[in-house]
């Protein structure tokens, strides 16, 4: 495997960046590097892909925080040697909440108030929760996406019983598969007796002598799973969408949890979202602005044709309708803004100078020379 270059020297950053300083320099680079800025120039499309790819993981603070600890292994399980179950080399088969529901049936003593919760009732999962980077244009128009995440599943080889194969759970012989057991206590004003979860089998009334040993008695392991999603057209940077029943799955029967997804948003290098609407700028040559012109504009359905008057300034923003983003919700779309920039004629030859000079006397702009700022191009409105 190809050495992968250091993620801030791939964006020129420093560690210590902030997250708009990683914005700025991976708009700048991607500006430059574009593909549609440089057609069939593969150099320029691998650089453009690497640029991604470090966004991608330095605009997250999750991943960012793994990147920096464990550089790019935390972040690409397949870099390197890798390691057996995925993080670290550890094997994260089991999940605490799980053990500890196991041990005291739901809860134990002041433990959210389900002291005497059945531990056989279904339970639903509980949700988890992922992000997913994407590209301006598919924050627009909608995607697909396959993402992997970790998840509690019901174990495949014992389908959940928790038994090894060809074994069974068995009444426990302590409490006789009531599940609660009585303790007496001698007190000045007589025994007390009180029911408790049973130590031994933890309130479910059964036991497993012999524990399947993949899911070590628990029924469930985590692994990771690949989940097809569907990214809503017009979602926004920081927002987070649902897909039900995707969480991790339930216990005794119950439902599974959900899957929230946080949606990342590349910055684009040409389009400024704002609301719905989509912000360009576009520049033009003096005679254009002056003359007026028939321009290509860039908009998120491809290039299209726009009549710029004449007498266009700097600074004048014109509208193309619904060209913009449409609504999440389905309701509508929004505008693309175009926003003029004059481009001013650098390292004119004397014949140019020239000429400039006598469109200033035929405007009424007066005497212009080489050191007056005023006139044609320095003339203030009144």
């Amino acid at each position: 495997m190809a050495e992968k270059r250091d993620y801030y020297e791939v964006l020129g950053v420093e560690k210590t960046a902030s997250a708009d300083d990683i914005k700025k320099a991976y708009r700048k680079l991607a500006k430059q590097y574009h593909p549609d800025l440089h057609p069939d120039d593969k150099t320029a499309e691998e650089k453009f892909k690497e640029i991604n790819e470090a966004y991608e993981v330095l605009s997250d603070s999750d991943k960012k925080a793994k990147y920096d600890r464990f550089g790019h292994a935390g972040v690409d399980p397949s870099y390197g040697a890798g390691g057996a179950g995925g993080f670290g080399g550890m094997d994260m088969d089991f999940d605490l909440g799980d053990i500890f529901s196991s041990f005291f049936g739901g809860g134990f003593g002041g433990f959210g108030g389900q002291r005497n919760a059945n531990p056989n009732a279904p339970r639903r999962g509980s949700d988890i929760q992922t992000n997913v980077t994407i590209s301006f244009e598919e924050a627009a128009k909608g995607c697909k996406r396959t993402i992997e995440v970790p998840r509690i599943e019901v174990c495949d080889t014992c389908s959940g019983s928790g038994a090894a194969k060809g074994t069974s759970a068995q009444t426990c012989p302590d409490c006789g598969g009531r599940g609660q057991v009585n303790t007496q206590q001698r007190t000045p004003f007589g025994v007390v007796s009180t029911q408790r979860p049973c130590p031994k089998c933890g309130g479910r009334g059964t036991v497993i002598p012999n524990p399947c040993p993949k899911c070590k008695g628990n029924g469930r392991i985590r692994r990771s799973v690949k989940i097809d999603v569907s990214i809503p057209a017009g979602i926004d940077d920081g927002q987070i969408f649902n897909v039900r029943g995707q969480g991790n799955k339930g216990v005794n029967g119950g439902p599974a949890g959900d899957l929230r997804v946080g949606v990342n948003v590349r910055p684009h290098p040409f389009f400024e979202r704002d609301g719905m609407n989509v912000w360009c700028d576009v520049t033009l040559s003096y005679p254009q602005a002056a003359l007026g012109d028939e321009i290509e504009v860039p908009t998120l359905d491809g290039k299209v044709k726009y009549s710029i008057p004449a007498g266009t300034q700097p600074g004048d923003v014109f509208k193309i309708r619904d060209r913009g983003i449409p609504s999440v919700n389905g309701r509508g779309r929004g505008d693309q803004l175009i926003r003029i920039i004059v481009d001013v004629p650098r390292n004119l030859t004397d014949r140019q100078k020239e000429l400039i000079r006598e469109l200033n006397n035929e405007l009424g702009g007066g005497k212009l020379d080489e050191n007056d700022k005023k006139g044609f191009f320095g003339k203030k409105k009144k």
